[in-house]
């Protein structure tokens, strides 16, 4: 999500967790984006966010799915970490870095156990929720968020216990 920033915006630096979820079809859940300030630009991302004071990555990465998806899923029960990346992105023209860690859960139900608790922000630029396979994502005509989605799954499919260093990536 890069765009050019004037030299006075203050990048904002955070932690952050994400999930990868699967169906018991193998889909993982995917939200489709824009930016309301640059509304011609969408992408397919995984729930998750911010992490907030006090809370462990992992009890951002279940709530963040909660209320951004409506799926409820203890802490606990998430596998993971799996990948850890930093994100460098601008979004609403304010330049950000996230450092996140993606944690991986699976359901039976396609239906959310919850209802969704978005932020004024996220309904404002959350356009879709879908059910999507790797090929899928790996055809998708939009950005794809982490690109390393559009690879085969293997990696995180059948996870060993150790955690994949992504990098540094500028969306």
């Amino acid at each position: 999500m890069t765009e050019a920033t004037g030299a006075s915006a203050v990048r904002i630096e955070r932690e952050g967790a994400r999930v990868l979820l699967l169906d018991r079809d193998g889909r993982l859940l995917v939200l489709r984006a824009h930016d309301s300030h640059r509304p011609e630009r969408s992408w397919w991302f995984t729930p998750g966010g911010g992490i907030d004071p006090g809370e462990s990555a992992r009890e951002c990465a279940a709530r963040e799915l909660r209320e951004e998806t409506g799926y409820v899923i203890d802490p606990d029960e998430l596998e993971g970490p799996v990948w850890d990346r930093t994100a460098l992105f601008d979004f609403q023209s304010r330049p950000y870095v996230q450092h996140e860690v993606f944690f991986v859960a699976r359901v039976e139900d396609l239906e959310p156990a919850g209802s969704t608790a978005w932020t004024a922000v996220e309904v404002d630029t959350i356009d879709d929720l879908a059910w999507m396979t790797q090929e899928q994502l790996a055809q998708a005509p939009i950005e794809v968020f982490p690109a390393q989605l559009r690879e085969p799954w293997e990696a995180f499919l059948a996870w060993d216990g150790t955690l994949v260093e992504l990098g540094e990536a500028r969306e």
